[in-house]
């Protein structure tokens, strides 16, 4: 096989610069029209893996553009995570990080326990939000604690809808959202579940999970 063989003719690439080029005008024509800026209500839901690290990602951005950012994790307070050691150990100055929750349902089999894990988180999550120079606020797992209705989800909107300040982005993660919050939200991704390999018997691993 020769590079004469391998080299797109002279028009295919031509045809391509055209489309690629009618391309870039239709999206220049959509941009033009995208100028506001407001603070986003985001949801990270599904049985995919990806939401929590998802809402890290985030709150990674922030830090790189200097924004302060704060975390509440729900759910997994007791675990050591990679995400956890990263941000209080190197960028504690931009991120505020608040482990409330003890761990899964099914862990601490304390129902009372969990439900005051929970308010406490709800409590520093809406002090969190209110703090204007905050530009983004995870609230991680938060979804789960809906689901088993700990936390009251009307009171959780109306908060979100009348105090949070107009520029700041809350992010809330965990499979189950419930219905009126998908309503709610301006970004909303659900993870689906494809493969994942704790069901061939591979456990939690580091850099991966956590």
């Amino acid at each position: 096989m020769t590079d004469a063989d391998t080299t797109p003719a002279a028009d295919d690439l031509a045809r391509h610069a055209a489309k690629m080029a009618k391309k870039k005008a239709a999206r220049d024509k959509i941009m033009a029209g995208k100028a506001g800026e407001k603070g986003l209500i985001i949801v990270h839901t599904g049985a995919g893996k990806g939401k929590s690290s998802s809402g890290f990602g985030m709150i990674l951005r922030c830090v790189a553009h200097g924004m302060p950012c704060a975390v509440v994790q729900f759910i997994k307070g007791a675990w050591d995570t990679g995400e956890r050691r990263l941000l209080t150990t190197h960028f504690a100055d931009l991120c505020q990080f608040h482990a409330m929750g003890e761990g899964f349902t099914w862990e601490t089999q304390d129902k009372t326990r969990d439900i005051a894990a929970a308010k406490a988180g709800w409590e520093k999550a809406k002090e969190l939000i209110r703090n204007q120079n905050i530009r983004l606020v995870l609230l991680d797992e938060i979804n789960i604690a809906l689901r088993y209705d700990y936390l009251d989800l009307a009171e959780v909107l109306e908060f979100l809808r009348s105090e949070k300040p107009p520029l700041t982005h809350v992010v809330l993660t965990g499979r189950n959202a419930k219905d009126d919050l998908i309503e709610a939200a301006d970004l909303v991704t659900e993870m689906t579940l494809i493969k994942h390999p704790f069901r061939s018997g591979i456990k939690a691993q580091a850099g991966v999970e956590f």
